[in-house]
């Protein structure tokens, strides 16, 4: 079974006892974290597509937090003497998937439908009106 799942702001896609980096996420390690925004899952042929979402959980247990490798940012200024060097480093959570059970389909309010005239539109019936 696998579940597509958005993670701080990433569609992820979650597998039951794998081992996954994520996004950093509050919590300390050794804690269970749930996430909710399902958008896909199933197993394979049959699957289920939210619209936007489908109703249940995937469960998660926080192995470690660490920091990625450093990503270097240079900026040059031409003819002018100016550099400038920048690190970064993004912050990460390890978490191993534990669990996923999916539900139904959550539906969200759409638009209504505009009603659609019984007669078409002619010649004859614009003529008519003119």
């Amino acid at each position: 079974m696998y579940a597509v799942v958005e993670i701080g702001g990433i569609q992820i896609e979650a597998q039951k006892n794998a081992t996954i980096r994520v996004p950093l996420l509050k919590g300390n390690p050794g804690e269970t974290v749930e996430f909710t925004n399902i958008l896909m899952g199933g197993e394979e042929g049959s699957e289920q597509i939210g619209t936007p979402y489908i109703e249940g959980t995937v469960a998660a247990k926080i192995l470690e937090h660490g920091k990625d490798d450093k990503v270097l940012v240079f900026h040059k200024k031409r003819r002018k003497g100016h550099r400038k060097l920048n690190g970064h480093r993004q912050a990460f959570t390890k978490i191993e998937i534990t669990d996923i059970t999916l539900g139904k389909v959550k539906k969200t309010r759409g638009r209504k439908k505009a009603e659609v005239a019984d007669e078409p539109v002619t010649e004859n019936n614009t003529e008519n009106n003119e």
